[in-house]
């Protein structure tokens, strides 16, 4: 039986793939590219993450990763008339691969001795680079670099986590709080545009 961890993994890998290949899509790339811009979004964060950990990365030791990311295709091609019809698909997916690779890559992190610090900086690493691989791919300036709040919630999200198991609450309660602070956070930021300063500066010649 997965454990919980990896029902969460699969279900963010899930979600995060949908919200690249829905861009994809909109970008009119074909199969493949989609599938790629998926699969990039759903592994790139937790990739970046196992290199700076010095671990082998979590996809290269079960494909279940690269068929998620291929169900996730199958599921935008099949249905993809109805995720256009709905509002905010792309949003909606992409929080909830947001909050759980979040907890994921602080989990992981802190699994491997590294203080709460390093596992704050890993979990946002894993829920947020992901995203920058996507838009890169699809030449949109990064989610990340923009007004929105985007890897704040990730850094919420590990405060959180870091609050819970300070308190001693039960890891899957903690990690559950965890997610769901960062998917909150994204929510209500967006909804009542709550942003971060931007910085103005001088065009330099």
């Amino acid at each position: 039986m997965p454990t919980f961890v990896q029902v969460i993994e699969f279900i963010g890998t899930f979600a995060f793939a949908i919200s690249g290949i829905r861009l994809a899509s909109a970008k009119q790339f074909d199969w493949f590219g989609a599938y790629v811009v998926g699969l990039a979004t759903a592994i790139g964060g937790g990739t970046i993450r196992d290199v700076l950990l010095d671990v082998t990365p979590f996809w290269m030791t079960d494909p279940i990763y690269l068929i998620c990311s291929a169900l996730a295709l199958l599921w935008v091609i099949f249905f993809g008339k109805l995720l256009i019809h709905l509002h905010n698909t792309f949003f909606l997916f992409d929080s909830i691969g947001l909050a759980l690779f979040t907890v994921v890559g602080v989990g992981k992190t802190l699994a491997l001795g590294y203080p709460f610090w390093v596992a704050i900086i890993m979990g946002s690493i894993t829920g947020a680079a992901g995203g920058v691989i996507r838009d890169v791919f699809i030449n949109e300036i990064p989610l990340i670099f923009r007004k929105e709040i985007y890897a704040i919630a990730c850094v919420i999200g590990g405060l959180t986590y870091s609050v819970c198991d300070y308190a001693g609450l039960d890891l899957i309660l903690t990690q559950i709080l965890s997610g769901l602070s960062v998917f909150v956070v994204r929510i209500l930021a967006v909804k009542y545009k709550i942003c971060l300063p931007i910085l103005k500066g001088t065009d330099v010649d």
